[in-house]
């Protein structure tokens, strides 16, 4: 049984303790300058009677105990709304007790659903999107090939909360490099502030071999934050923020632990990424300093 299920390669650290469902395999886009995640997996969509045969499967893979789900690959918007809604009414009929069931979207896919569509999967009962929004600046967004304008990730994250969803959005630390640093500060508060997200998680980047940023690290064209600059930045985007989203740096890759409510522990968020600032400014051999947003 556990050899004929298609499992996910991967899941959101917030999906741990999820059972996995993969509902379409790699990723429709794959362009992106700084992941590396699908490249071995071409993209295809599964047929509706595979997946639902992969949901027959799950309490023996899985057992009955778990509560939430997590749909892979990357983007099963891309699925028919249709299709969508008989694949949520199965996984439901088969887990009658589920209480989360979430997924990757791509903000230039959410776009291109309609509203109608967007609720009925919401009632279908899937219930919190991912989104990487990496930065708010359209420069930067241009520059690492994500596909989508600011405008487009503020217009998802809109829509997303206006079918019921949770919508959880995603900033990746020094994805502007050091040239274009302010700017992603400043865009991704922006588009930040609009959307007033449900869920703000930080990653910090890691050039990845083979990736094109790693290649223009290289070739000297794209030069690194340090990790000052990285804290710099995420200090700025925290001072900034007008919203009432959870706040969490829950990736290995960030310098600085966080999780907390906006606004209510804003302060202490700050006050820690101020003592972090203080504490590589300290320790660096080399400072620029950059002005705050």
């Amino acid at each position: 049984m556990m050899e004929s299920f298609d499992f996910p390669p991967y899941r959101p650290p917030s999906e741990a303790y999820s059972m996995l469902l993969r509902v379409s395999r790699g990723c429709p886009w794959n362009k992106c300058a700084f992941c590396s995640m699908y490249k071995k997996y071409p993209f295809s969509r599964k047929s509706v009677e595979e997946i639902k045969r992969d949901i027959d499967l799950m309490p023996s893979v899985y057992g009955r105990g778990a509560r939430r789900v997590f749909f892979g690959d990357s983007n099963s918007l891309l699925l028919k709304a249709d299709d969508l809604v008989e694949i949520l009414n199965h996984l439901y009929r088969v887990f009658p007790d589920l209480e989360r069931v979430t997924s990757y979207a791509r903000a230039k896919t959410l776009v291109k659903k309609s509203p109608e569509e967007l609720r009925a999967i919401r009632q279908a009962g899937l219930t919190r999107l991912h989104i990487g929004l990496e930065s708010g600046d359209d420069q930067v967004l241009k520059m690492i090939r994500k596909g989508a304008t600011a405008a487009e990730m503020v217009e998802a994250g809109l829509r997303t909360k206006a079918a019921g969803f949770e919508c959880s959005m995603y900033v990746l630390l020094g994805i502007g490099g050091m040239k274009l640093t302010m700017e992603h500060r400043r865009g991704t508060v922006e588009v930040l502030n609009q959307v007033d997200p449900h869920f703000i998680r930080v990653r910090t980047l890691t050039p990845i071999p083979k990736t094109p940023i790693a290649r223009w690290i290289e070739e000297g064209s794209f030069i690194p934050v340090s990790p000052l600059v990285s804290v710099e930045e995420e200090l700025d985007i925290v001072r900034g923020l007008r919203v009432t989203s959870r706040f969490l740096n829950d990736h290995v890759s960030n310098v600085v632990p966080l999780d907390g409510k906006l606004p209510e522990e804003q302060a202490q968020m700050v006050a820690a990424l101020e003592a972090a600032v203080a504490y590589c400014r300290e320790h660096e051999v080399q400072y620029s300093d950059y002005r705050s947003l």
